[in-house]
């Protein structure tokens, strides 16, 4: 088992709650797969269940776009549409308890 180098603070995933790591410990095996910054270990090296886990982020990552693209696409920028549409709204708007130029006067 790999060994840490510092004090390390990770969620555990099955209890939800902050899991203070301290340094010259070895984790267990759940817990090392979260710590994937190779500074924290004492080698420099991930463990092996920390580059399993890793390795599986980056998968899931690039499977999220692989649904049936055409659907996806035009989704999303209906929502882009919208967000810029609600944008532009609200840009054109005055801010609340603020009043234009030409309700001020001339300012003399």
């Amino acid at each position: 088992m790999a060994q840490l180098a510092s004090t390390v603070y990770v969620v555990d995933p099955e209890t939800r709650q902050t899991v203070t790591l301290e340094p010259g410990t070895n984790p267990p095996a759940r817990l090392a797969a979260l710590v994937t910054n190779p500074a924290a270990w004492v080698d420099g090296k991930l463990p092996t269940a920390a580059k399993k886990a890793q390795a599986s982020d980056g998968d899931q990552g690039n499977d999220q776009g692989a649904g049936s693209g055409t659907d996806s696409g035009s989704d999303a920028e209906a929502e882009g549409d919208k967000l810029a549409a609600v944008k532009k709204a609200a840009a054109n708007r005055p801010a609340r308890g603020r009043k234009s130029a030409a309700d001020e006067g001339d300012g003399s």
